[in-house]
């Protein structure tokens, strides 16, 4: 066998889409935990893109991503179901950058190779005894470059089939940046519109469970979207991975059928949304979920439920909206707080400062909300926001 290059657009006609990750068995391989499983292309004219002259062998999905960069560059972005098999670790590469800067580069790549040549060797202990030999991974590092190039020497001589990312992580990033507006052009979105509070997000898990197609940036994202809207204890995704799960989301879907989105803004939480998403997003129709004042209030308190219990954390958070609301308003506010009046609170909150602010920024950036259908929900209850979303996917072809 041999190392085969190949580029980030041919080995994105073969890596699995978002929908089926790690979602069927491999017919032979026994990866370790969390390795992409081998699929069949999920896009039957992928074959054609590949090439006509290309071998059928090489048609086929990847067995496995793999990402041999250190566990922080890992950790930053990656391939979506890549797993990281470091050849130098966050020590070993501070080490060897270390020694290259004070004693000079021929005592770092004498180290560097030491090091490299013992990690391949765990790696292959551990991952690669029990593999077949007709398994074959797509190996990645930050240029395609020494360190997978080790790594893929290595699992050639063995007789495994080894694919080399030409250009490395960084050709795999231009190529997802790339990719995202193409992948938007051909799609249809319909926009869930509403208040905070009003279930929008619900809906669309709701809508999601009956098999419709949704784009739930909040939860790529790992944010609510809103000054309160932090995940406690889980931090967001880096921008470049958060770009990352977008394009591979984008990916999954069927163009010939609507995917449903929140009216979200052009930020949610640190992260921005790809620009040629949120003009798309922005052209689209609209519906607007509405819901009773008592009823969003009573969902939010569900919802943030980590704040009411912490009501020091809540008012914390309330120091964010100072400079829109004015010290006096947030001081109220904050001792309502303490006096357990945190319901009432959220009504004021809803009231004074996300329904103006929502409404304003709807008008201004959603063209077709004038046009948007209406869609009452009795209460915040699974079965209404059922019920709504069995109505939305009978009231508009998928």
């Amino acid at each position: 066998m041999s190392v085969h290059p190949i580029t980030a657009q041919e080995a994105f006609l073969r890596a699995p889409h978002a929908s089926n990750i790690a979602s069927n068995p491999a017919p032979h391989a026994a990866p370790e935990p969390g390795t992409p499983k081998r699929h069949a292309p999920q896009d039957p004219a992928s074959h054609a893109k590949a090439g006509k002259g290309k071998e059928a062998a090489q048609l086929l999905p990847f067995d496995a991503i793999i990402d041999v960069r250190s566990e922080g560059e890992f950790a930053l972005d990656h391939w979506p179901g890549a797993v990281n098999w470091p050849v130098l670790n966050n020590a070993e590469r501070e080490l060897i950058g270390t020694i290259y800067k004070q004693v000079g580069s021929f005592e770092a790549k004498k180290k560097g190779a030491a090091l490299v040549a013992a990690n391949i060797a765990r790696h292959i202990q551990a991952h690669v005894l029990d593999l077949p030999n007709n398994w074959q991974p797509l190996i990645y590092c930050w240029r395609g470059g020494k360190r997978s190039g080790s790594i893929s020497t290595v699992l050639s001589q063995i007789g495994f089939r080894v694919h080399l990312l030409e250009g490395g992580y960084k050709s795999f990033r231009q190529g997802v940046v790339a990719d995202i507006p193409k992948l938007i052009e051909p799609l249809r979105f319909e926009v869930i519109c509403g208040p905070t509070g009003c279930g929008k997000t619900r809906l669309l898990q709701s809508l999601k469970s009956l098999g419709a197609q949704v784009l739930d940036l909040e939860d790529l994202a790992n944010h609510r979207s809103s000054v309160l809207g932090f995940i406690p204890g889980s931090p967001q995704p880096s921008q470049k991975h958060f770009d990352t799960l977008v394009w591979q989301t984008l990916r999954g879907f069927d163009p010939a059928r609507v995917i449903y989105v929140e009216s979200e803004s052009k930020k949610v939480g640190n992260l921005s949304v790809p620009v040629e998403l949120i003009e798309k997003m922005r052209q689209s129709p609209c519906r607007v979920l509405e819901l009773s004042l008592a009823e969003r209030v009573a969902l939010l308190m569900e919802d943030y439920e980590f704040l009411v219990l912490d009501p020091e954390l809540f008012i914390r958070k309330l120091e964010a909206l100072v400079t829109l609301r004015g010290r006096a308003l947030i001081d109220a506010w904050s001792e309502e707080t303490r006096q357990g009046r945190i319901a009432h609170v959220v009504q004021e909150l809803l009231e004074h400062h996300y329904d103006p602010t929502y409404l304003t920024s709807m008008k201004r950036n959603f063209t077709a909300l004038h046009e948007a259908r209406i869609v009452s929900l009795s209460s915040r209850h699974p079965k209404p926001l059922m019920d709504a979303a069995a109505f939305i996917l009978q009231d508009l072809p998928r």
